[in-house]
């Protein structure tokens, strides 16, 4: 096993993939539990569409695609998380409205102005192993300002994911951390879809909480579970795909449903036995 590991530590872009991969994996999966308890779960789906509409936007243009997908998907995150929140028919429309919007959008412009060097694969599925350095990079400063942000404002981010008229009346600055989820959440997707692709980031924000929420009850339970499933499927995910000819990003997915369905289990049978 040892011996194992070592080979397979031994690649760079091994390494890279397991350090960017972890830390983006964390991140969603505590983003992911504040969005799920909101009932906004799709967000991460539709800002992953918004995503790739910007993606190829900058792949056309021939600009930096993170550069422009960070300030679209942010604003765009900033338009969901609002209308969710004061839309009279709920927010579930907005995000099923604007994700399928972007997506056709993006999916035109590199049909007529991409042409044969754009790789359409790469932007709905991820390349986990083909990211460039800049691409880390960004993924690392992103995701580890994001994880800070996160401890530092926790007790706030609670309050306003537990009762948003009890925290504001508390004097806690409700609109304040509203915007800073949004934005980290943004963030994360975009990094998120340089590693796992439009199709499948929202599988990392919204399987892990959900996952812990199956065994466990309380908040503080809930986050160390979502963190520990999220981070753990995501290396035997990427074990998977060392062995066998897998997409990455599908693996990843696929162990995060298996955990889920067995979570689900287990927590059926707590449930019969208590």
């Amino acid at each position: 096993m040892i011996d194992f590991l070592r080979e397979m530590l031994s690649y760079p872009f091994m390494q890279n993939a397991l350090l960017v991969g972890s830390i983006v994996s964390v991140v969603s999966a505590l983003l992911g539990i504040h969005l799920v308890l909101k009932r906004y779960a799709m967000i991460g789906d539709g800002l992953s569409h918004v995503g790739f509409g910007a993606l190829a936007l900058g792949a056309v243009l021939n600009l930096s695609p993170l550069a422009v997908a960070i300030p679209v998907v942010t604003a765009a995150s900033f338009f969901l998380l609002r209308r969710g929140r004061k839309a009279s028919h709920g927010g579930d429309s907005s995000v099923a409205l604007l994700s399928t919007g972007a997506l056709a959008l993006g999916v035109m412009c590199l049909s007529l102005f991409g042409g044969s060097n754009v790789d359409l694969n790469s932007y709905l599925f991820g390349s986990l192993f083909a990211m460039t350095d800049t691409d880390r990079i960004l993924g690392l400063v992103i995701s580890i300002a994001a994880l800070m942000l996160y401890l530092l404002f926790y007790h706030k981010i609670f309050a306003v994911t537990f009762d948003e008229s009890f925290a504001a009346a508390t004097g806690v600055k409700v609109d304040f951390y509203t915007a800073l989820i949004a934005v980290l959440t943004s963030l994360t997707v975009v990094v998120g879809m340089r590693m796992m692709g439009t199709l499948l980031i929202s599988a990392l924000i919204i399987f892990p909480p959900l996952s812990a929420m199956k065994i466990c009850r309380r908040f503080r339970s809930v986050v160390v579970l979502s963190v520990t499933i999220s981070f753990l499927c995501f290396l035997c995910g990427i074990v998977l795909t060392y062995c066998y000819p897998l997409q990455p990003g599908a693996c990843i997915v696929s162990v995060n449903a298996a955990v889920y369905l067995l979570l689900s289990l287990i927590g059926r049978i707590q449930k019969r036995g208590s």
